[in-house]
């Protein structure tokens, strides 16, 4: 399955609309304008949540928790190194590898691709693709995805 994450050119704080591979909105994601830390929930189209993500504000390193139906199900951990970034999925037992900057990475675990990350070029707004493997809880690794995407943002500004 290929969906593509949104993020709105001329929006106040954090909204992306989340597509499927036909462009019909599958979900969308708010972020919280004035909170300590970044805050972000998945929702359905009706609204309910789906997932909420959030920062751990006092970290030496930046370190992000998903809760998917009122329970933590990851934390998303970037580790210590000089030479380039690398990222660990505790609690789903996942690893991150790839080119951050680039956004064009990749989410493996069990032996096997997750999730592929890489950016659309020629589309109005930032467009990002992420092809997740079947049989992958879609809601996880679209959770996962979207915490890298806060690290690699706040990286960036």
């Amino acid at each position: 399955m290929t969906l593509y994450i949104k993020q709105h050119v001329f929006t106040w704080g954090d909204r992306f609309s989340i597509y499927d591979e036909g462009g019909r909105e599958q979900f969308f994601v708010e972020g919280e304008i004035f909170s300590f830390g970044k805050k972000l929930h998945l929702l359905s189209l009706d609204g309910r949540e789906l997932a909420f993500i959030h920062q751990k504000v006092f970290s030496f390193l930046p370190r992000y928790y998903v809760n998917c139906r009122g329970r933590e199900i990851a934390e998303i951990v970037r580790h210590f190194s000089f030479f380039s970034q690398e990222y660990s999925v505790n609690g789903l037992g996942w690893e991150v590898i790839g080119d951050f900057f680039a956004h064009e990475f990749e989410v493996h675990g069990g032996g096997r691709t997750i999730a592929r990350v890489y950016k659309e070029w020629f589309t109005w707004g930032d467009t990002y693709a992420i092809e997740i493997a079947t049989g992958i809880d879609e809601i996880a690794a679209l959770s996962v995805v979207l915490a890298l995407d806060a690290i690699i943002s706040a990286d960036r500004n």
